[in-house]
């Protein structure tokens, strides 16, 4: 099992405004520039512009909390639309450490905790065991050990340095070559 995220929102924003849309930066900020619920990294949709604002009690219901800070999840398109105007059981983002709840497999996918309802009714209405979410989780990785892969040829000097670096080369190769058979169906 690998946890879910590393880094848990926190909302700061404390200034009130009249239109929700007016958050979006402050969530964006707050939220890491990930989605609230896929911990998906706003870059991989296109970064901001394709975000969505959620209502974690939805604004047709609960028409007061429309302009609530504390009732703003900053979400990626797909989970946004798929809760819509839907005001079942879910977990705050912010509230709630979703290391508790849900994990991930080696290669990315997600998986809601079976002793949580919350986490297993999330999981299913919002689909979060759907490939995308996995395989953005993988692309990160990667992204994560190329940036220290560069990082470290900057500064080779030391034999010590170039055995990491070369480590870090054939862990990469590997965690390609799983992927590249998991989305091929071999795995």
């Amino acid at each position: 099992m690998i946890k879910f995220r590393t880094m848990t929102p926190i909302r700061t924003y404390q200034i009130k405004h009249k239109n929700y849309r007016d958050y979006k930066s402050y969530l964006a900020k707050d939220f890491n520039n990930r989605c609230g619920y896929t911990d998906c990294l706003d870059s991989w949709f296109g970064g901001q512009r394709n975000f969505h604002i959620d209502h974690l009690l939805p604004k047709k219901k609960y028409p007061h909390l429309e302009t609530d800070y504390n009732n703003l999840v900053y979400a990626c398109s797909y989970v946004n639309i798929l809760k819509s105007d839907d005001d079942g059981d879910y977990l705050d983002p912010c509230n709630e450490d979703f290391n508790l709840h849900f994990y991930r497999d080696h290669m990315g996918r997600i998986y809601a905790q079976k002793d949580c309802a919350q986490a297993t009714y999330m999981h299913e209405k919002l689909k979060l065991y759907l490939d995308r979410y996995s395989i953005i989780w993988v692309l990160e990785q990667l992204d994560l050990k190329l940036q220290k892969l560069f990082s470290l040829q900057k500064t080779i000097k030391k034999k010590e340095i170039i055995d990491e670096i070369d480590a870090l080369i054939v862990n990469l190769t590997r965690i390609f070559l799983e992927y590249k058979q998991y989305l091929n169906g071999n795995f």
